[in-house]
């Protein structure tokens, strides 16, 4: 299914975000290609009255200003070079990324302005910036997250439809960390009952481990009002006996997250399955900031 892209100016680039690890985040696109059946983007979708079905990724909202409003809002006398998180709503590297080179041109104001950033993504189209996130890297604290749910080649095609196969967003964390930029995994989502076994949580680690990652993070899935019911539209087509069982496990009016009774074993799992396989930073090259310029005091 192609996605129509409509090119829409923005007021603003850097949006406040409360409740989560990183104070700022940026999205060059509104809507994403990847349609992945579990993305959580579904429930903002929804409750602002946009469609979060199956439609939802067929009409992607392209900032073509973005670059310029972006460079207006770090120069101005209040930003405080506070980190600014790219794809947090959006993926920064779906296909109009490959026309527009919105996502690059932030990056290389992010770098300018001293801001540090940190990138998930699930598209491999990242490594073409490795010049402009190595250029970043030496001047602010970079980090990119890609982003793999399962090493499953045919459970990955049927939960993110528009993405790459696994293998190939590995490819992404080698050539990056090769590179010197601190790339690493973001195991995300979890789903109960279809990739959380410990061998499959297992060979998700121990591929990123070999293609280089220096950090890994995972979160369990959240099916909040919106993703919920487009993800048991899903289940019902891919994997009828399982949809019954999402259907417990995440309530319809509830929160979105596992009940801890629920949560906790997988976290469990999470946890000796890292154990076994601990993700270190290996890289040959560090690329790592300069520290700022300092002004000498005038001699009188």
């Amino acid at each position: 299914m192609r996605a129509v892209y409509r090119e829409e100016p923005c007021r603003s680039a850097l949006n406040r975000v409360t409740g989560m690890g990183f104070r700022w985040s940026l999205n060059p696109y509104m809507g994403c290609a990847h349609r992945c059946a579990f993305c959580y983007v579904r429930g903002f979708e929804r409750r602002a009255d946009r469609p979060s079905d199956d439609r939802y990724g067929t009409s992607v909202r392209v900032k073509v200003n973005v670059v310029e409003v972006l460079r207006s809002e770090l120069h101005r006398r209040s930003w405080r070079r506070e980190t600014v998180a790219i794809g947090a709503a959006t993926d920064p590297y779906q296909p109009a990324e490959g026309r527009y080179r919105l996502t690059r041109g932030c990056i290389t104001a992010l770098g300018g302005a001293r801001t540090p950033l940190t990138l998930i993504t699930r598209g491999p189209l990242v490594v073409r910036d490795v010049d402009v996130l190595s250029e970043a890297s030496r001047r602010v604290a970079v980090t990119v997250s890609v982003s793999i749910a399962t090493m499953d080649e045919a459970l990955a095609a049927r939960l993110e439809p528009g993405v790459a196969p696994p293998r190939q967003r590995l490819r992404a964390i080698r050539f990056l960390t090769d590179a010197g930029i601190a790339a690493g995994l973001a195991l995300a989502p979890v789903l109960p009952g279809l990739t959380d076994v410990p061998r499959d949580l297992a060979a998700v680690l121990a591929a990123a481990r070999e293609a280089g990652a220096v950090h890994a993070w995972s979160n369990v899935l959240n099916l909040r009002a919106g993703t919920r019911e487009h993800f048991l539209s899903v289940l019902e087509r891919e994997w009828p006996a399982e949809a019954d069982r999402y259907r417990r496990l995440y309530p319809a009016g509830g929160s979105g997250y596992l009940r801890r009774a629920d949560a906790d074993p997988i976290e469990r799992r999470l946890a000796a399955v890292r154990r076994g396989i601990p993700i270190t930073d290996r890289r040959r090259i560090v690329l790592s900031p300069e520290p700022d310029p300092e002004q000498l005091p005038l001699a009188i």
